[in-house]
């Protein structure tokens, strides 16, 4: 089954479709730590490709035909590349493949390579379909994934470089290359609709431009499909327009008056990777289990107008943006959730205790008191991605687990892990995923201590 999201900004997801309500009243607080400051080429939008064009270049506009289409923000040292685009036949007789190209030129006198890091691009069709899945799966092989984004941001958490990929690309001075340059095909796919997704971390040792860029295969004179060229793309970096048809344009975070547009991404976002010690306090180095019987949870990819009471906005800033595209990069696909978790059991009893990540519905200010979620969820995934765990087991063995979820809107979901902790004890847990394309924010990291039951 073949199934794009539509984004999460439109103001009706925020109504409840008719489903009993359960709300657990607890506390929810800010995330600790903060996003580093490493700068990310997120290329999302236009989310659907129709037209040939420009998607996002950070060149200067310096000597092109269309200076709008330019942001000029240079790159140096390291730096990421996400891209996520969709193309589809139209009309549905046009069933030429869709090329997306990354380019990246070195504007100075030397050589210069990029160290390609960790890196994956899969398309929908054949790479990795929308199946149904159930709404927890262990993926401990990385084989499990449904969507470009979920496999993408599965092999990255496990620092994958696809074989496509090299491991090094070095660019003479003054010239271009493709670090990309593969097709969406549509042909044969019912309907004649495709995705892909990438996510590359880099390192380079010179200054560079980069751009995202669509343009539809030519054939030759037996009528098979051409990649586009070197000198194709960069023709089309100079002379070419932003390419269309262009997504909805975004509210202005301040504008409070009306319902809020999100946007889609173009442009250079701030920030890789959130990495955070979840404890009781800035001054203290553990975090102490609630009382059992109660929960506290973390606030996950917190967002205008969907803090969940805790006044945090997590989402990456941009550096440069497109005037009709995202003011923030809501969302933070491709960004990197380190989170440590040095629990402790103050009690003078073992305590069972589990860690969980959940989807409750939307909210600014926790109207009811606490976290609202779905006895019976909708079918309408806001989240289908691979998680990881470390932790040890009861015999004292450190563990990894990697969990692939699924989640529904108001979707409360079951552990990930469960702790025995011994009275006066500490447990340490580390839970790591990549937000992934096509998912809904928010969502909360819960630690909830069950209640004893007694016989």
């Amino acid at each position: 089954m073949l199934s794009f999201l539509p984004y999460f900004s439109f103001a009706q997801i925020n109504s409840a479709p008719p489903s009993t309500e359960i709300i657990h009243k607890q506390e929810v607080r800010p995330l600790p730590g903060n996003l580093d400051r490493i700068p990310v080429f997120n290329s999302n939008s236009p989310e659907l490709v129709l037209k040939e064009g420009i998607l996002l270049s950070t060149f200067p506009s310096k000597g092109k035909k269309h200076q709008n289409a330019h942001l000029n923000f240079p790159f140096q040292g390291r730096f990421d590349i996400f891209a996520h685009h969709v193309a589809k036949a139209s009309p549905p007789s046009d069933l030429r493949s869709l090329y997306l190209g990354i380019l990246v030129k070195n504007p100075g006198k030397s050589s210069i390579s990029i160290n390609i890091l960790h890196a994956a691009s899969y398309l929908s069709q054949p790479d990795a379909p929308f199946i149904d899945l159930p709404s927890q799966k262990n993926n401990i092989f990385g084989t499990v994934y449904a969507g470009p984004g979920s496999r993408v941001m599965n092999d990255i958490l496990r620092n994958r470089r696809q074989s496509i990929f090299p491991a090094q690309l070095v660019i003479p001075a003054g010239e271009s290359r493709m670090l990309l340059n593969l097709p969406i095909p549509v042909k044969e796919l019912d309907p004649p609709i495709n995705g892909r997704s990438t996510l590359m971390r880099l390192q380079t040792n010179g200054t560079v431009y980069v751009a995202s860029l669509a343009m539809f295969a030519a054939k030759d004179k037996d009528g098979i499909e051409q990649s586009p060229t070197l000198r194709q793309w960069e023709d089309l970096l100079s002379n070419g327009t932003l390419s269309s048809p262009r997504d909805k344009a975004p509210t202005p975070p301040e504008d409070t008056s009306k319902a809020i547009i999100y946007g889609r991404v173009a442009g250079v976002s701030q920030g890789s990777v959130w990495k955070a010690s979840l404890t009781d306090s800035p001054q203290t180095k553990y975090l102490t289990i609630p009382n059992p019987g109660q929960a506290l949870s973390y606030g996950i990819s917190t967002l205008h107008r969907g803090t969940l009471g805790t006044n945090q906005i997590q989402t990456a800033p941009m550096l440069r943006r497109y005037s009709d595209t995202a003011y923030y990069a809501h969302g933070n696909y491709g960004v990197q959730y380190s989170l440590s978790l040095p629990l402790r059991n103050k009690s003078e009893k073992s305590q069972e205790v589990s860690l969980s990540l959940q989807t409750p519905i939307k909210e600014d200010i926790l109207s009811q008191g606490g976290l609202r979620f779905l006895k019976t969820p909708p079918k309408r995934v806001f989240f289908r991605g691979t998680v990881r765990i470390r932790y040890n087991n009861k015999q004292g063995i450190p563990r990894t687990k990697y969990v692939h979820l699924v989640q529904n809107r108001g979707q409360k979901s079951r552990s990930l892990v469960t702790l025995d902790m011994k009275p006066n004890s500490r447990e340490f847990v580390e839970v790591d995923f990549l937000y992934p394309p096509d998912a809904t924010p928010p969502q909360v990291l819960t630690i909830e201590t069950m209640e004893k039951v007694l016989n």
